[in-house]
C-alpha cells in the first residue's frame, strides 16, 4: 500500500516537473542592458606597467572584437568628438589589474611554464557616470603563441560576455 502511494506521489511529480521548467527559466533570465553606442577609453598603464606593445594591442583588439559582435551599433574611440551626439551612449574603461608577462619558447619547450595572464577590471558607465556593468576579465596564453595573444584572448572574452548582457 505504502509502495503504490509512494509511486503515485513520484508520478505526479514527474509530470509537473516539465512544466514548472520554462517558469525557472523565464525567473532566471536577465534584462540586457540597452545600449546602441560605445566609447571605449583607452587603456591607462599607471599602476602596473604595462609595456606600450601590449597597451595598444588591448586596445585595438577590444575595439576589433566589439566592432565583430556587432552588439553596439557604433564603437568609438577615445576622444572622437561625434560620441556627444550619440543617444544612449555607454563609455568602456578597462584598468588592468595584474600582468604576469610569460616567457615564449619556455612556453613552447615545457608546456607548463611560461604562460602569459592579464586581468583587467572592466567597467560600463552611462552619461551620467552611473555604473552600468563591472567585471573582472582575464586573457591568458598557456601553450603557443606569441605573450600578445593574451591581449586577444582578453578582448574576445571581454566581447563574448558584452554581447550576453547588452542589446542595441
Amino acid at each position: 500500500m505504502i509502495r503504490k502511494v509512494r509511486n503515485v506521489l513520484a508520478f505526479c511529480i514527474l509530470l509537473t516537473l516539465p512544466g514548472t521548467a520554462p517558469l525557472v527559466c523565464a525567473q532566471q533570465a536577465k534584462t540586457k542592458i540597452k545600449a546602441s553606442a560605445v566609447e571605449v577609453k583607452m587603456i591607462p598603464s599607471d599602476e602596473l606597467l604595462l609595456p606600450a606593445e601590449f597597451q595598444v594591442s588591448l586596445y585595438e583588439n577590444l575595439i576589433d572584437q566589439l566592432w565583430k559582435k556587432r552588439v553596439f551599433q557604433t564603437v568609438y574611440r577615445d576622444g572622437d568628438q561625434n560620441a556627444r551626439a550619440a543617444a544612449d551612449l555607454t563609455t568602456l574603461e578597462c584598468t588592468v589589474i595584474k600582468l604576469k608577462k610569460g616567457n615564449e619558447t619556455l612556453r613552447e619547450v615545457t608546456t607548463i611554464a611560461g604562460a602569459t595572464s592579464m586581468t583587467l577590471r572592466c567597467e560600463f558607465r552611462d552619461n551620467d557616470g552611473n555604473s552600468l556593468w563591472v567585471r573582472e576579465i582575464t586573457g591568458k596564453v598557456r601553450f603557443f603563441g606569441a605573450s600578445l595573444k593574451a591581449t586577444y584572448d582578453f578582448a574576445k572574452k571581454t566581447a563574448d560576455l558584452v554581447d550576453k548582457d547588452f542589446c542595441s
